[in-house]
């Protein structure tokens, strides 16, 4: 898919190009490209003069050609974040900011993406030029990324109500777990995709594309940036409190069952030493021959497997 963004009257508007003669005689501010066919990439060669490589977005790209500038046009490519009910996963996006015309190509669309385009409807003057919208795409990001930190904040609060509860069985601590697992894996994403961010924010700044206002707006993204990372952190602790309360009620559910098994075996040595005693059937056992002996033994046995679970529960060891 082929969108072109053009600025009318400090609006940004939407033109979804299906063929080569659709794109407009004018120089569109924005050139987005959702997962573009050769065809689609060969009309932007045709009218814009731009050779689009075919591994721009490939995830096994060097880290070093990330950020760089050839042949006038400045290269990003840079990750953001999904964050849906199915697989939150980060996205790699390439930016070609060429003759004040920004290219990014991508894969799927991104949540970002949608909430620039309609913030740039709604508000005028959002946007003047093409470094603009990279800009306003990275401080969306951002808040994006701050938004998805309140959701898992959110959610691990609900796991610790059910987790520091009186009883917690099994089943209930595993769900936990995997609950817990699922925001350690979004928080370490959301980790990455804010120090992704900042690389190429400072890279902007490094180059001397900006003015003096869209630096000061850099300026103030890599400080809500910098938040973000303190934030992650904090929630890092409490993942791993959280981990660490649910795996210490398994182990003492666990521990419970193996007391059981435990109380369960010395309580039952003393009949069986006394079994194995009155089964030796020596000649010279007094008990042998007595009428009554079958009777002793049995309530001896009985008796002596009783005594040590009184005494047990008396301690309070089976509680």
């Amino acid at each position: 898919m082929l969108n072109v963004f053009t600025l009318a009257n400090g609006r940004l508007f939407q033109e979804e190009i299906d063929q080569l003669a659709d794109l407009p005689p004018v120089n569109p501010v924005w050139v987005d490209l959702e997962d573009p066919t050769p065809e689609e990439k060969g009309w932007i060669a045709l009218r814009f003069n731009l050779v689009i490589p075919q591994d721009i977005i490939d995830d096994d790209l060097e880290e070093s050609a990330r950020f760089y500038e050839e042949d006038g046009a400045i290269h990003i490519r840079s990750d953001f974040l999904i964050d849906d009910d199915e697989t939150p996963r980060n996205v790699r996006v390439a930016f070609i900011l060429h003759n004040n015309v920004l290219f990014s190509i991508h894969k799927e669309d991104l949540p970002v993406f949608r909430l620039l385009r309609m913030r740039a409807r709604r508000i005028p003057a959002l946007i003047e030029d093409a470094k603009d919208v990279l800009l306003k795409l990275y401080d969306a990001d951002a808040e994006y990324s701050a938004d998805t930190l309140e959701g898992i904040y959110d959610d691990l609060e609900k796991v610790s109500k059910r987790v520091l509860q009186d009883e917690v069985h099994d089943q209930a601590a595993a769900e936990a777990l995997a609950a817990i697992a699922r925001q350690e894996d979004l928080n370490g994403r959301i980790r990455r995709n804010v120090m992704d961010t900042r690389r190429a924010v400072s890279f902007m700044m490094r180059a001397r594309m900006l003015s003096a206002e869209q630096f000061e707006e850099a300026r103030q993204i890599l400080r809500d940036i910098d938040s973000l990372d303190s934030h992650t952190a904090f929630l890092f602790d409490k993942i791993n409190f959280l981990m660490d309360a649910t795996v210490g009620f398994i182990n003492i559910n666990q521990n419970k069952i193996i007391k059981i098994f435990s109380v369960a075996s010395v309580a039952f040595l003393p009949p069986t030493l006394i079994a194995s005693i009155y089964g030796m059937n020596f000649n010279a056992m007094p008990e042998l021959n007595w009428r009554w002996g079958y009777p002793f033994a049995v309530i001896v046995m009985i008796a002596s497997a009783i005594t040590p679970f009184l005494y047990f529960r008396r301690k309070g060891w089976l509680n």
